[in-house]
């Protein structure tokens, strides 16, 4: 309990000052070239996943209540993940920053569709490998999916160190996207000098270190935050925005005002749906 304790009150407190100086740099270059290097994570985790399917086997029952292996159709908690996959295929604010840059604009709607796939793709293979060949009850499965392995297990250790290093190289380019969009919203700039930029951090580290001592429940978390946002940027403002310029343009029919209102009462019903599972 102690070394729980520990770890959950020192670990956040040592890897803000570690990470800290990475995120003052003030050409987006850096953050979108060193973000490149957490994809080194992304192909081990997949071959972990794997490693793992193959070594406990196929163990999904959908017949057998009692077996220990049995995986239900269908769930009432089925909110918990659409809430988390609002947040991960969550990008909307951050592609106009991350693509200004781009070397090759013409391309930012291919580029963009392959982010996506492969996004989805690393999603359904890590996320049903892991689930198929989980060897015990489902309910037993962690929020954070390597906590389900002991400090033993060689392949489990090493993920973590991938995946910290992953949090390593996108935490400066998220950090990047929230002080651009924040000082140009109120500054009118994306640079607002030395001293605002480090200040700014300081504050957002704060609050990180903060959650990750007092609420350190990730799924949670991404459920709570993902649902919200992607209820104001997912469904609420792209259908707001597109009937405003339909109705600007005198071509807002019945039909998309109801289909376009459908899609923000989902949105709305997935946050809402969060505070009761």
């Amino acid at each position: 309990m102690v070394r729980i304790a520990k770890f959950k009150g020192t670990v956040p407190i040592y890897l803000a000052f570690l990470t800290f100086p990475l995120l003052n740099f003030k050409s987006p270059t850096f953050f979108t070239k060193f973000n490149v290097l957490g994809t080194l994570s992304v192909f081990y985790l997949l071959a972990f996943t794997a490693a793992k399917l193959f070594e406990c086997g196929f163990n999904m029952d959908f017949t057998d209540r009692e077996s220990i292996h049995y995986a239900k159709p269908f769930s009432w908690k089925f909110p918990a993940l659409t809430g988390t996959m609002t947040l991960s295929y969550f990008i909307h604010n951050a592609v106009l920053t991350i693509l200004r840059n781009q070397h090759n604009p013409e391309h930012n709607t291919r580029d963009l569709a392959i982010g996506y796939l492969l996004a989805v793709v690393c999603y359904v293979f890590i996320g049903f490998t892991f689930y198929a060949g989980f060897p015990v009850y489902r309910n037993c499965i962690s929020d954070n999916f390597l906590n389900n392995f002991g400090p033993g297990d060689i392949l489990s250790s090493t993920a973590r160190l991938f995946l910290l290093f992953q949090m390593i190289t996108v935490l400066p380019l998220l950090m990047f996207l929230i002080r651009s969009q924040l000082c140009y919203a109120f500054l009118g700039k994306t640079w607002p000098g030395v001293g605002l930029v480090l200040l700014m951090n300081c504050g957002i580290i704060c609050i990180a270190v903060a959650v990750a001592i007092l609420y350190p429940n990730v799924g949670s978390i991404l459920r709570y935050v993902g649902s919200f946002s992607g209820l104001m940027y997912l469904f609420a403002l792209p259908c707001l925005v597109y009937m405003r310029k339909l109705h600007t343009e005198g071509r807002l029919t019945s039909t998309k005002k109801i289909i376009h209102i459908t899609i923000i009462a989902l949105g709305f019903l997935n946050f809402c749906a969060q505070f009761l599972i």
